[in-house]
């Protein structure tokens, strides 16, 4: 029994060293893309200096888009340069949200801290001129919760964003960890909620899901239950053998480029 509470509350104490794993080398954006990105510091509510990567939309575009990406809980933004590569090409700006305690950016990782974060690179958006209806809020598994709670806040304003994007989402933090600790109370100990499945009816844009059939970290069951809860407009790919981290592997660029030129 003492083994037991003693497991316990190791994993209670360090909780965010598990669900947060941060790379801090030093990144620059690469010069093989099609535009490079700039980094943009950003001072945030908590007065930390953090760093962003932005590409603007073209200026000819009558009405740009800009995906506002918020990345997962491993490594940090320079590991998605990649994968948002066939977005700029296609004429959409794409805002990398560079998160404290993530690269070189000072703090501590947590889930109000991430909220506050994206609210400080989306104030960035709106001092140049982008309104809610340029955006697309892009989450990738963690970074879900971060989309849902931002897309849910700017519709409760009456400013709904143009889409979100889910790939990989989790309905709370508290379900997937109790599914892979399941030999202890986890959901009742997690601090860090992304409560999404409570929120993901109250986005007020158009919704698309994307998401492996054989992603073992978060299971598509997940998926499948934020997508049932959702309101119209919403759109589901089940993407056949793919994993958690290697859905671009199987042509999804595609499919989310297919839904963003259709909003």
């Amino acid at each position: 029994m003492f083994c037991y509470v003693a497991v316990v509350a190791v994993m209670y104490l360090f909780q965010r060293h598990l669900m947060y794993q941060p790379r801090h080398d030093i990144i620059q954006p690469s010069q093989n893309g099609v535009k490079t990105f700039s980094i943009i510091t950003l001072l945030n509510s908590d007065d930390q200096l953090l760093e962003s990567w932005f590409v603007k939309p073209p200026l000819a575009k009558k009405e740009p888009k800009v995906l506002v990406y918020f990345h997962g809980n491993a490594g940090h933004i320079g590991d998605r340069e990649a994968k948002v590569q066939a977005y700029i090409n296609e004429g959409i700006g794409v805002l990398l949200v560079g998160f404290r305690g993530y690269g070189r950016n000072p703090g501590s990782p947590s889930e109000l801290g991430f909220y506050e974060d994206a609210k400080t690179a989306l104030r960035f958006l709106d001092d140049l001129g982008f309104t809610p209806l340029n955006l697309v809020l892009y989450g990738e598994s963690l970074g879900t919760g971060v989309a849902v709670e931002v897309a849910r806040k700017y519709n409760i304003a009456g400013t709904p964003v143009a889409a979100v994007v889910l790939e990989a989402p989790f309905t709370s933090m508290g379900d997937a960890a109790q599914e892979h600790y399941p030999f202890i109370p986890a959901k009742l100990l997690v601090r860090d909620k992304y409560n999404s499945i409570d929120k993901i009816a109250q986005l007020g844009a158009p919704l698309m899901i994307v998401h492996g059939t054989s992603d073992q970290v978060v299971p598509i069951h997940h998926g499948q239950t934020l997508f049932t809860a959702a309101q119209e407009p919403k759109y589901f790919e089940a993407i056949n053998d793919a994993s958690h981290n290697n859905l671009y592997e199987f042509g999804v660029a595609t499919l989310i480029l297919r839904f963003i030129n259709n909003q």
